[in-house]
């Protein structure tokens, strides 16, 4: 029975071996296959092969070109300290502003396929970085006018890094870096402590108390402070694309990294990032950190650094090396270690030192004298001292082009860029004149100048208190370029572009084309019309432009606009002083030269002889001209009821913000009492006045608190001695619901408004202006409710005549602005004829270039090229384009005030030039222009127009003019407050200035046209390689 049972066990058994021979098999397969990926994993690990040859075949292909033109095969970054600091992740921005403001991209990097690549997968570009960049400025004829490098100090190579600080560093962060067994080491990577850092972030998760040191190399601590955002690790697929990046980076020249991990080191510490000082800013690099942090030489550093160890020098040495070693440190946590934390930093390096020495790093002795070694860090610098800002004009101007084109405000962040610009500016010539000025403020100086004489300087002045300034451009293929400007204040201010000044007569020639468009107006509105049809045209009565156009059309034979403006400039006005209703009062003005007074001139030998009185009269047609075409017929703004309403609506809503401007700019931002007290120190020391000013101003105080007010106040008169019932009763009397805002500020003497706006205040400390006017519309309507009463008839009358004149004020605003005047308003007065509304040289100049160019307006050039990230595969370069002129003013009216400027040279005022500008090679120059003389003053009159008082604030001599064909500018002279009133001198000093200074604009002047100033510097050719 047991037999088939015993025949059939061998066959069991046999199978159960084959199966566990197969398992066994199989296990051990599997086991001899970890250990061989083991073994090549460790292999790996050791040598870097495989990641040697993938990377460095990758890479092959990685690169650039620049080529000419706008590319779309590029990528820019955008997050890391680096990229923002040199303006690489800006240059997008950059571009569309550029575009916007005439310039092309005349040639732009072009990105490889396999580098655009790597972009759009998120790792940052490889290429050869810079560890020094900096702005540089070029002039016109590319001469260097500016550079800046940050850092200032760096390693040039490897071979220049002192040994020990080379040991040192890779024994702190990274100790196999340069191993030479390992010729296609991955630097990027250091497997034993990457495993470490990634086991004790598990930890951390379990354990939060865990520490969790970082794993990085020197190669992605490069990465990370360069590119990743703000500089830091903030999640673990950033270490990833810090490593993948830096590894990338690594075999860009094939599978031996050993020279790229040689840049590394160099490029490490020349780029570590060491907080930031004041008046020095972001420090960055170990060089920069030596002398900012512990104000040391970075050259005798190293040299101590590199030499041999000998009793002679060793305590020199520690010093030097313990002052390094803290600055590797504190890299963990700048901003910590060099500051609150320095103690800590220093017991961090006397660890490592001891670390150092026991690791055969440095020597013993080395590392007892370190020990030994006390370092401070240095006092911070004080703000760099320029010995003169006139010297910097140019470079002061250049740079302020170059913010304006960029849209950015820092010069601390422009100078960082990594940008090559080029000026319009010629320096030597900029310098050539910068000198003359210098010299005409010096005796000998201004006598070698012909600046001693009639109209210009007395034989007692003293020049060396007037300033000087001077603008030149040169009409350039199609461009008013700008080749000169300067002027003699040792101030970073820039006179020709920075102020609003008074330049005089000047402003006539504002006027005067104001009044040829007028004119020109009027031909476009009449000229057409039969004599007919011109008698049947009724203008308002106070219209004496309109009057004036339709008498000469109805009279004359020749009816073209050139002719109408020749009759126009000939006009007669009287030039007799007089008193003038205008800028909200009256006022009186006088001419120069009192001979002219109660003379009959033309507009044209008015113009010439610069006759105030003849243009204040020119202005107020003009004014009375644009009441009518702005507002309507004069009828209407005194007999229509809405009309009038309208007005004075408007009226009380502009003078009264006015007030409560003022009133928030005296007491805003002041504690509650103490901007009670400005007002109180104001307020006459009667009870009634002062307890009405209180309960006004802080209704809800206690008695006990208007009582110390009170008592305070009254302290030292006859009322100090109240009783406290008579306070009380004071209290009671004066509260704020017992008399209404005009009445309680009629009883104070204060401005109802300065009541209000003071105790809106005390309730809403932080409240700002227009928060404020908002909430004063109420009270501002009723402190002023007393106009609209019926009896007030004759003064409503002014105000609306007051609003119509501030309407037609602003249509000249808008002519004079579309000439481009510089400011937002006109000053509302027939003075802006005569200079009151004030201008800026630079504008001025401007506005004699659009004539000379025929009335076209043609683009202003400061910056023609900008040479972006040189090198990189962001290199952008900007050119200007060629722009179209605008026409703005029309061929006849340019004909009649080229012919009146003309004429203030040959006859006039600028007769000193009517013989041309003569150059040291005898050729002459034709010379036409407008001068004008400032004498701002502060006048104080009396009741009636009776002037009492008079003083000079400022005196000016200004000549706006054209050289030649090509050139065109501006010259001041000026003198300020206390030593105004010093001098009498004219517009005659400015001409005789720029008389003499033939020699120095020679070298400009005689450069042929065709040939002119390159606007380019020597650059790389489009289309060349650069493989990274």
């Amino acid at each position: 029975m047991n037999r088939p049972l015993n025949r059939n066990l061998p066959r069991v058994t046999g199978a159960a071996s084959v199966w566990t021979w197969i398992k066994w098999s199989l296990v051990a397969a599997l086991l001899i296959a970890i250990a061989i990926v083991a073994r090549l994993v460790q292999v790996e690990i050791e040598t870097s092969r495989l990641q040697a040859r993938y990377l460095s075949a990758l890479t092959r292909d990685v690169g650039y070109t620049v080529e000419s033109g706008a590319s779309d095969h590029i990528r820019f970054p955008a997050e890391g300290p680096y990229d923002k600091r040199l303006g690489y992740a800006m240059i997008p921005s950059f571009q569309q502003r550029l575009l916007a403001r005439g310039f092309v991209v005349s040639k732009q990097a072009r990105d490889s396929e396999r580098m655009l690549s790597l972009a759009d997968r998120g790792l940052f570009l490889p290429y050869e970085e810079k560890d020094q960049t900096g702005l540089m400025l070029f002039d016109s004829t590319g001469a260097p006018l500016f550079a800046t490098t940050f850092p200032q100090r760096v390693y040039r190579d490897f071979d220049a890094i002192p040994r020990v600080v080379t040991d040192s560093l890779l024994f702190i962060e990274d100790r196999y870096l340069l191993d030479a067994n390992q010729p296609n080491r991955n630097p990027a990577i250091d497997w034993g402590r990457f495993s470490r850092a990634i086991a004790d972030q598990g930890l951390h998760v379990i354990n939060r108390h865990q520490a969790r040191p970082g794993g990085s190399t020197l190669a992605t601590q490069i990465e990370k402070f360069r590119h990743s955002p703000d500089g830091r690790t903030a999640t673990p697929p950033e270490k990833l694309r810090q490593i993948a990046s830096a590894s990338v980076l690594a075999y860009m020249n094939g599978p031996q990294t050993m020279p790229a991990r040689r840049e590394i080191v160099v490029h490490y510490l020349n780029s570590v990032p060491l907080a930031a000082r004041p008046h020095i800013g972001e420090i960055t690099g170990i060089g920069d950190g030596l002398a900012a942090w512990y104000g040391r030489d970075f050259n005798d550093v190293n040299r101590l650094l590199a030499a041999p160890t000998t009793a002679e020098n060793v305590d020199q040495q520690g010093v030097a090396f313990r002052e390094v070693l803290s600055l590797m440190i504190a890299q963990r946590a700048p901003s910590y270690f060099l500051n609150g934390g320095y103690p800590t930093l220093q017991r961090l390096t006397d660890s490592y030192l001891r670390l150092l020495a026991n690791g055969g790093v440095i020597s013993p002795a080395l590392r007892d004298a370190s020990l030994a070694a006390q370092i401070d860090r240095a006092k911070p610098p004080e703000a760099a001292h320029v010995q003169s800002f006139i010297s910097r004009k140019a470079v002061t101007s250049a740079r302020a082009s170059l913010l304006a084109a960029l849209g950015i405000s820092d010069l601390y962040q422009l100078d960082q860029f990594d940008l090559q610009a080029t000026s319009t500016l010629d320096n030597s010539v900029q310098q050539a004149v910068a000198e003359r000025l210098a010299d005409a403020s010096t005796r000998a100086g201004a006598q070698a100048a012909g600046l001693y004489g009639f109209e210009m300087l007395a034989p007692k002045d003293d020049p060396s208190h007037l300033t000087y300034s001077f603008t030149l451009y040169e009409r350039r293929n199609g461009a008013n370029v700008l080749r000169v400007q300067t002027d003699s204040v040792n101030e970073p201010f820039d006179v020709n572009r920075g102020g609003r000044i008074n330049l005089g007569s000047t402003a006539k020639l504002r006027t005067l084309v104001t009044y040829l468009q007028i004119v020109s107006d009027l031909h476009a509105r009449y000229g057409a019309l039969s004599k007919a049809e011109l008698a049947r045209v009724k203008p308002d009565p106070m219209d004496g432009l309109s009057l004036w156009a339709l008498d000469y059309l109805s009279h004359t034979q020749d009816r073209s606009l050139q002719s109408m403006l020749d009759a126009a400039v000939e006009r007669k006005y009287s030039a007799s002083p007089d008193v003038f209703y205008t800028g909200g009062g009256a006022q009186v003005f006088s001419n120069f030269e009192k001979s002219d007074n109660h003379r009959i001139l033309t507009l044209h030998q008015a113009f010439a002889h610069s006759v105030n009185l003849v243009f204040v009269r020119l202005m107020r047609d003009i004014v009375h001209y644009e009441m009518i075409q702005t507002s309507g017929p004069s009828s209407s703004w005194l007999d229509d009821p809405e009309q009038r309403q309208h007005y004075l609506q408007q009226f009380v809503d502009g003078e009264s913000k006015v007030y409560v401007k003022r009133f928030y700019t005296r007491y805003a931002g002041k504690p509650a009492d103490d901007a009670l007290a400005l007002m109180l120190k104001d307020v006459r020391k009667s009870p009634p006045k002062i307890a009405t000013v209180l309960r006004s101003v802080a209704p809800h105080e206690s008695l006990a608190w208007f009582d110390a007010q009170m008592r305070a106040q009254l302290k030292g008169t006859p009322a100090a001695t109240l009783a406290d019932d008579d306070l009380a009763a004071l209290y009671a009397k004066y509260a704020i619901d017992r008399f209404n805002l005009n009445d309680r500020g009629y009883i104070a003497s204060v401005h109802p408004l300065a009541l209000w706006t003071l105790n809106y205040l005390r309730a809403h400390p932080d409240a700002k202006l227009d928060e404020v006017e908002r909430a004063s519309h109420d009270a501002r309507v009723y402190t002023y409710s007393w106009l609209y009463k019926t009896r007030y008839h004759g003064t409503q009358d002014r105000r609306i005549r007051r609003m119509v004149e501030l309407r037609a004020y602003g249509a000249i605003t808008k002519s004079w602005r579309a000439l481009g005047y510089p400011f937002a308003e006109v000053t509302p007065s027939f003075a802006a004829a005569i200079g009151a509304s004030g201008d800026q040289p630079d504008a001025l100049a401007k506005l004699i270039g659009l004539i000379a160019n025929g009335g076209d307006k043609a683009p202003t050039e400061t910056i023609t090229r900008l040479d972006f990230a040189k090198g990189t595969p962001y290199e952008t370069r900007f050119v200007r384009a060629a722009a179209q002129p605008q026409p703005t003013l029309s061929p006849e009216v340019v004909n009649v005030t080229h012919r009146l400027l003309r004429d203030v040279v040959l006859t006039g005022t600028g007769k000193r030039l009517a013989d041309g500008m003569t150059l040291p090679d005898g050729k002459t120059l034709e010379v036409y222009g407008k001068t004008g003389t400032g004498d701002q003053r502060y006048n104080v009159y009396a009741r009636g127009a009776r002037l009492i008082e008079s003083r000079k604030v400022n005196r000016s001599g200004t000549f706006v003019f054209v050289l030649g064909d090509r050139f065109f500018g501006v010259l001041t002279a000026t003198a300020h407050e206390p030593y105004a009133a010093r001098y009498d001198f004219t517009s005659a000093m400015a001409v005789q200035l720029l008389k003499s200074m033939a020699p120095a604009l020679a070298p400009l002047i005689e450069r042929p046209a065709a040939v002119g100033p390159q606007a380019e510097t020597t650059a790389p050719a489009a289309g060349e390689a650069h493989p990274s």
